[in-house]
């Protein structure tokens, strides 16, 4: 058969353009068309296909900027986008969301639900309309298990957050409970794992298996105490092992899983298969180099110079068993990871930026003659060295790409759901089954000797955050560990309020039967 997700792929370019132009809310006051009569339009896989790819194309907002996971990984110790002079101030969102002083009214967070309830959205108009349709069951189990993992992500990031699945209930609803959004993620997941495909095929690729929603329910159950203040730790180790079953492998080699063409990857688990012609909006090419880094990638538009890794967090992959004091060297500026240091810094684009760069810097720029992305960062606000910072590279670059990348960005992979077993083990207090995990993980990424043992709190969080970089788990890993609150470089202690973001206020506006979220105004 063709390679059916090529088909969804072209489907998403075209979708996408309509999916991201509509804003969400949770009022969903939508006509009815008699023109989108199930019983007449879905009778070919064609038309099945066609109408799952809007579904899909609400991913396609993952790699961008200003939305789900820039709101989720500014607000932990990862990553910084500093005001460079005139540039990135943006009204000072960007530094709420590092700061923890983000309010109703900030942008990101105000993005990001509306990204969620667009998801939300589309896939209780698309089970709406494919209720009459014969044989339609295995693509409703495939919608619920989306709209599953939206709700998952409305959950984790806003707590209280309205349960809207009837499509055709259209006033506006209260906020459920936490609680409540769990039980319904939870017994979606349970529903639909049995009949979604377990197959890992071409047609299946990028799509909602029966591994991926597994993948959900693992993390939903491995943050459980957090929503709920029940734990189910033995639960999330019971689908890391239903996942080991399925012939997920960490791959040999850790670049291999974030390449150009990463499909091949048997460690990803499910992926948003993005492609700068068919279906764009992956653009951390732009996000994060530098703008003279338009001449080392001979990219055929010039970067923003914005996201950054904060210095305390891009040190932690110096290795602290062997050599604390090593950082390993550089080509073109992306770290080899020799030595005694971590293979995984190659998540960074660190150092000189080699010989095709301008020699005199940025004009007008008093960083220095060369561009040379250092750790240190002077300063988040005012003025804060261009140069400074190293950039974002797990995913690989293009040379003479566009500002849209072809790579599949990865939402779930098997190193995360490996850890996650391990972390489950650690609580239970099987510390031993939970350290050698952990050193496979640290064996796969080179150069780094075993910890020894007994595995600490500190050391697994750690290993996360190393393997895990900029993977949209870091906040949500922070505040199961009892350190989002903690004092980081440019932010104070904040307050266990802010480990949900507030609703927004355009949401409170629009609504009146939503109560806000403990500790925003």
């Amino acid at each position: 058969m063709k390679n059916l997700m090529k088909k969804v792929k072209e489907l998403i370019l075209v979708i996408a353009g309509l999916v991201l132009i509509v804003p969400a809310c949770t009022n969903l006051d939508e006509e009815l068309y008699s023109d989108l009569d199930a019983a007449s339009f879905f009778k070919t896989e064609d038309e099945y296909i066609s109408a799952l790819g809007a579904a899909y194309a609400n991913f396609t907002t993952m790699g961008s900027h200003s939305n789900i996971w820039s709101t989720n990984e500014l607000s932990s110790d990862e990553l910084v986008v500093p005001t460079r002079g005139g540039d990135w101030y943006d009204g000072g969102v960007l530094l709420q969301v590092h700061r923890h002083t983000y309010t109703p009214d900030n942008g990101f967070v105000g993005n990001a639900w509306n990204a969620l309830y667009a998801g939300v959205n589309t896939c209780n108009r698309l089970i709406y309309q494919f209720k009459d349709v014969a044989g339609s069951e295995a693509y409703t189990a495939e919608l619920r298990g989306i709209r599953a993992y939206w709700y998952y992500l409305l959950l984790d990031m806003f707590g209280n957050v309205p349960l809207s699945i009837d499509f055709e209930v259209t006033e506006s609803l209260a906020n459920s409970t936490r609680q409540q959004v769990y039980d319904f993620v939870k017994s979606e997941l349970d529903a639909v794992i049995p009949v979604l495909d377990p197959a890992r095929t071409s047609a299946t690729y990028g799509r909602m298996t029966q591994w991926a929603a597994l993948a959900i329910r693992h993390k939903l159950l491995l943050n459980a105490e957090v929503y709920t203040g029940t734990a189910q730790w033995a639960a999330a180790e019971a689908d890391a092992d239903a996942i080991a079953a399925g012939g997920f492998t960490l791959e040999g080699n850790y670049q291999d899983n974030f390449k150009i063409d990463n499909s091949g990857s048997n460690e990803n688990i499910f992926v948003v298969p993005y492609d700068k012609v068919f279906a764009g909006g992956f653009n951390w090419v732009q996000m994060t180099l530098h703008y003279a880094s338009q001449n080392t990638y001979s990219l055929q538009a010039q970067p923003w110079n914005g996201y950054a890794t904060v210095e305390e967090f891009y040190n932690s992959y110096i290795d602290p068993v062997t050599n604390p004091g090593t950082q390993g060297t550089v080509i073109k500026g992306k770290s080899t990871g020799t030595g005694t240091t971590d293979g995984r810094l190659t998540n960074f684009i660190k150092g000189p930026q080699g010989t095709d760069d301008p020699a005199g810097g940025e004009a007008g720029d008093d960083d220095g003659v060369g561009l040379n992305f250092t750790p240190y960062i002077n300063s988040i606000w005012p003025d804060a060295c261009r140069q400074c910072g190293v950039r974002i590279g797990k995913y690989e670059y293009e040379s003479g790409g566009t500002p849209y990348m072809s790579n599949d960005w990865v939402i779930f992979r098997y190193a995360d759901i490996l850890l996650g077993k391990a972390e489950a083990d650690f609580r239970l207090g099987n510390n031993a089954d939970a350290l050698a995990i952990v050193n496979s993980i640290r064996t796969r990424a080179k150069n780094l000797t075993p910890f020894a043992g007994p595995l600490t709190a500190d050391q697994l969080l750690a290993e996360r955050g190393r393997e895990m970089y900029v993977e949209n788990v870091r906040r949500q890993d922070l505040i199961r560990f009892g350190k989002f609150n903690d004092a980081w470089w440019e932010k104070a202690a904040s307050a266990a309020t802010v480990n949900i973001f507030p609703i927004p206020k355009s949401q409170m506006d629009a609504n009146s039967k939503l109560t806000q979220n403990p500790g925003y105004n």
